[in-house]
């Protein structure tokens, strides 16, 4: 039997709980009817407006940090996707009947990420509750332990700030050093013969979570025209991760240029990984791209297949060749290797996973994506097209893992 639809709106308007609904810039997009008569404002006060318009702080409690802490942990929230349950807060509410009038009040909230379709935060439900009588019913009739209380959590929420902040300048001061450290590892975009490549890097938005990918260009030795192609993904974040990164980039180039294939390049790298710390679970793939057998030979440990864009706009990933991630195998057995054709104005496309992997959803969904976009741009130029691959998948505000890209016109 068909079960009658529900009415989502009215259910979010009865909420047994104080529920507002916020942009990731902190604009109100809707509040339920507890919320309203909570705050004591209609919603033409609250919707469409910005929430520290609609409530300030205290002018008259300078050293109070519950609205300050309450836009870092808004805004926490929107960055990083994670459901944020705050401690005990104190934020005064001006009378909106007697300006200039301000009630004590303390509020336990919960601040939960809503996320869209391509797994960004689109919304941020705003969920609080007054507990302003509880607090005060602790201090006794004259309310000297509520006051107690008070100038403890005004005294913690100080000192977490404190701690907040040099944590955050640790991290974006290691971010910059890894970073930087990264960007003098990675081979600087140069001319392949006379071949048409473009790279991308983009780190990740936290601090914490960049530097454990990498791509690399080689021109193989020998007769003929042949380039290798590949792009890797560390396990961990930060400087170790930028530390190994380099380490197995410069054996996978070294690796490729004397081996007989792709497949012989991941396997001597494979047993260099198992004595670098660190090291263990990276993914990668490598290809070979030969113009004058015009074929692509490509193996793959355990990364995200790459994509060969066919002039027609037809779109293939290439899946045929993968293995476990480096060092994965108890043993060490001869790693897999395909050969796919190409033709005139096709393309190759490698990339690491922060380009179509997102929380709560399947890859296929982020394969999808990208095999659309790249169809719709399959006229474009590398450089173009590696511009329009970004633009399109990688969400405005930024991502929670590195990304790379490498785009070859065959």
């Amino acid at each position: 039997m068909t079960q009658p639809g529900i009415d989502y709106a009215a259910v979010f308007r009865r909420l047994p709980s104080a529920v507002a609904l916020l942009t990731p810039q902190l604009m109100f997009v809707d509040a339920n009817e507890d919320y309203l008569a909570l705050s004591g404002r209609t919603p033409g006060e609250v919707i469409g407006h910005f929430l520290f318009d609609v409530f300030p702080d205290n002018p008259g409690q300078a050293k109070a940090s519950g609205m300050r802490n309450l836009g870092a942990s808004l805004r926490r929230v929107a960055t990083t996707g994670e459901r944020d349950a705050m401690a005990l807060q104190r934020y005064d509410v001006e009378d909106p009947e007697r300006p200039g009038q301000w009630n004590e009040r303390y509020w336990s909230t919960v601040n939960t990420p809503v996320l869209g379709e391509e797994g960004r935060v689109v919304l941020v439900a705003h969920r609080v509750e007054e507990v302003t009588e509880l607090i005060r019913a602790r201090g006794g009739p004259e309310g000297g332990r509520a006051r107690v209380l008070e100038a403890e959590l005004y005294s913690r929420a100080r000192e977490l700030q404190e701690v907040n902040e040099r944590l955050r300048r640790a991290h974006a001061r290691e971010r910059e050093v890894a970073l930087a450290l990264q960007a003098a590892m990675l081979p600087a975009p140069q001319p392949l013969r006379q071949h048409r490549v473009a790279v991308r890097y983009r780190p990740a938005t936290g601090a914490l979570n960049v530097c454990g990918d990498w791509y690399d260009l080689v021109d193989l030795p020998g007769e003929g025209d042949r380039i290798g192609v590949s792009v890797g993904d560390v396990v961990g974040h930060g400087l170790p991760a930028a530390c190994v990164m380099g380490q197995l980039r410069s054996a996978l180039s070294a690796a490729s240029r004397v081996a007989e294939g792709p497949a012989g390049a991941l396997e001597v790298l494979g047993l260099y990984a198992r004595s670098v710390p660190g090291a263990e679970s990276t993914t990668a793939v490598n290809t070979f791209v030969d113009w004058e057998e015009r074929t692509v030979t490509y193996s793959s440990a355990g990364h995200p297949p790459p994509a060969l864009l066919r002039a027609d706009g037809t779109v293939e990933f290439l899946d045929q060749a993968t293995d476990p991630p480096l060092g994965a195998r108890p043993e060490h057995v001869a790693g897999p290797q395909a050969v796919v054709p190409f033709g005139e104005d096709d393309t190759l496309v490698l990339y690491t996973d922060g380009l179509v992997e997102r929380r709560g959803e399947d890859i296929d969904a982020g394969l999808a994506r990208l095999a659309d976009v790249l169809a719709r741009h399959r006229g474009a130029g590398p450089e173009r097209l590696a511009d329009a691959v970004l633009g399109e998948l990688l969400p405005p505000g930024g991502v929670t893992d590195d990304t790379a890209l490498v785009v070859v016109r065959l």
